[in-house]
């Protein structure tokens, strides 16, 4: 599915090569996943100004962190990891996240005059590193249960009510989103998406019928703004918040929350169906998802920070232009001239750090830690 060949088990290289077809949809799906976290980020500085901003900003964080905590659960293995995947968890999560956090700890500095270097609190858009390296360290002891689907929902349901568990190494927001990570997991573990021919040609009215759903997602998003500003609905949205800072002690906060979940896999479902099935001009950049979720923060934080995102008007001219402003970044920082200059922050190579230099992912294929797998841009000799 991701473009491998089957490596030798001896010291002879195979007699024949195969090689898999890779799946455009996949691609295609990270992508448009990746363009919704940037709209969500640059889209927030407007909400404070623009009813209409909001109820984007509330529809896109209904669902677009949980659609690609599912993408990164469908890839992930729950079998005892090899050497070879844990030696990727340090150099692919924990490495990246140490170097950003101190890229972010030296902007602060510079544009703020001030800085506190913590690694036990991520920085902005930091906290997906380290629920991605928590994600894979539990999902094999999740497998092993009986019902690993039902504990995910328990878990993530469960969180809320501890409020001992916070932010620190983002594990409040990383328990919430288990579920969706799991569900990714077990629809591969039980070839869901390949029995039901979800990925083969679609009637045209099932893109009918996500587009409604999402339709009507925006416009309640609209219709209720009050209400959900009331309830600050867009911490809940977060899965970052113990209950008790959200609904007080109320031991119904957990239905809320259950409510959510439920909404997010229905909202994640419409926006798959609406996914490109076959490979466009844009499929390939879905291969890069990472370069885009670590550096566009960079990118939006002076216009977030300096406030030329406030008091912007007429809206219907400038929340549109942040939306084709979002595409533009999202295709820049997956190009290849940036993964050029780039590639030593976003995908290290640290030899010195592992014991084994082969371990250090010195060449062959390369995977983000959203379980995208793709061949070398370069040759390397």
């Amino acid at each position: 599915m991701h473009g491998t060949t089957p490596e030798s088990a001896g010291g002879a290289p195979p007699a024949r090569r195969t090689k898999t077809r890779r799946v455009p949809f996949w691609d295609n799906a990270r992508f448009a996943c990746i363009v919704l976290v940037v709209l969500g980020h640059a889209v927030q500085r407007l909400t404070y100004d623009s009813k209409i901003a909001l109820a984007l900003y509330v529809a896109v964080y209904a669902f677009h962190m949980p659609a690609f905590a599912i993408i990164s659960g469908y890839f992930s293995k729950s079998s005892p990891p090899t050497k070879r995947q844990m030696a990727r968890v340090i150099t692919d999560i924990l490495v990246p996240y140490v170097v950003f956090e101190a890229l972010w700890t030296l902007t602060k500095w510079l544009v703020e005059g001030r800085a506190d270097p913590n690694l036990t609190q991520p920085s902005w858009t930091l906290w997906f590193l380290l629920a991605l390296g928590i994600f894979r360290l539990v999902l094999p002891y999740l497998a092993l249960l009986r019902w690993p689907l039902a504990w995910a929902l328990l878990i993530s349901l469960a969180v809320g009510y501890l409020p001992n568990v916070d932010s620190t190494f983002s594990l409040s927001r990383t328990l919430g989103l288990l579920f969706f990570f799991t569900f990714g997991w077990w629809l591969r573990e039980h070839r869901i998406v390949e029995r039901l021919g979800l990925l083969g040609r679609r009637p045209w009215w099932v893109g009918a019928i996500a587009a409604v759903v999402l339709a009507a997602a925006g416009w309640i998003a609209w219709a209720g703004l009050e209400l959900w500003e009331a309830i600050d609905l867009r911490h809940w949205l977060f899965y970052e918040d113990a209950y008790a800072d959200l609904a007080g002690e109320q031991w119904w906060a957990g239905g809320v929350r259950l409510v959510l979940m439920a909404i997010a896999l229905i909202l994640s479902a419409a926006f798959f169906a609406l996914v490109p099935r076959r490979g466009l001009w844009w499929t390939a950049f879905g291969r890069y998802t990472m370069y885009v979720y670590l550096l566009h923060s960079f990118v939006l934080y002076p216009f977030r920070e300096s406030g030329v995102l406030r008091g912007l008007d007429p809206t219907w001219f400038w929340l549109p232009a942040v939306v084709v402003a979002s595409v533009l970044i999202a295709l820049g920082l997956a190009s290849k001239p940036v993964r050029t200059v780039l590639r030593p922050l976003i995908e290290p190579r640290p030899r010195w750090l592992i014991g084994d230099a082969a371990l250090a992912g010195s060449g062959g294929h390369r995977n983000d830690p959203t379980g995208s797998r793709r061949p070398r841009d370069t040759p390397r000799r």
